[in-house]
């Protein structure tokens, strides 16, 4: 399946969940959306065990995307700058020690939390991991997404200082996730061959970089649109 068939069906189904929420469910969008996609795969696995090829489709669609390259190098960037156009500078200015704080060590005591009572719970359902494996999930979860935080948190009405903190979390934490996950991935891979220089040299590869790279095409991008007066 090609390219342009795959954004359009995703869009289709994304624009059709997304009124059945509105209209129907109620629920806030990202929840919905979520809540909704849950059901309706739920709902095609139970179709495709009794007719295998009405779901063919489906089946062939999932398998031709690279989810992981999709998220990271696609769909990432385009969802931070979506969360980030809506916050004011000055506003998170205020709030930068508390998002500072939560954006770095909170991802990492939530990612040993979450990993320690995986690792806890499996074995209730008689499911045997490794705590490093545990610790793995631990890290992929526990980064915060801006846009369903955005959206819960406006249509929550929280006071605007905690609206700042948790939204200003959510848009920073990616890159000590990042860092977090492929250290913990490189240690249960290879247990000897990750240093704390390498740790380092990772962060400042991924979040370093990636501010470095934000706010030189940021500003890029501020120039050239400043030059021009052209809305039509």
């Amino acid at each position: 399946m090609d390219l342009y068939t795959t954004f359009s069906v995703l869009i289709v189904l994304s624009a059709l969940f997304a009124y059945v929420n509105f209209r129907y469910i109620k629920l806030p969008a990202a929840i919905g959306l979520m809540f909704i996609a849950l059901l309706v795969s739920i709902a095609l696995v139970a179709i495709g065990s009794f007719f295998p090829r009405t779901t063919h489709f489906f089946t062939a669609l999932m398998e031709g995307i690279d989810f992981s390259e999709l998220l990271l190098e696609v769909m990432l960037s385009f969802m931070l700058f979506a969360g980030a156009i809506h916050i004011k500078l000055d506003e998170l200015r205020e709030q930068r020690l508390p998002v500072i704080l939560f954006s770095t060590f909170s991802v990492v005591i939530s990612t040993f939390l979450v990993g320690g009572m995986f690792f806890l719970a499996l074995p209730l359902f008689g499911i045997e991991a490794a705590f490093i494996h545990c610790l793995l999930f631990g890290a992929l979860i526990s980064p915060t997404d801006p846009i369903a935080v955005l959206g819960i948190l406006k249509e929550a009405k929280v006071p605007r200082s905690l609206e700042m903190k948790i939204a200003g979390e959510s848009l920073f934490n990616d890159g000590v996730a990042v860092v977090v996950f492929l250290t913990v991935l490189q240690v249960a891979m290879d247990p000897g061959s990750f240093g704390a220089a390498d740790i380092g040299l990772l962060f400042v590869r991924e979040a370093l970089g990636g501010i470095v790279l934000g706010l030189a095409f940021g500003y890029a991008g501020f120039v050239l649109m400043r030059s021009i007066d052209n809305y039509k």
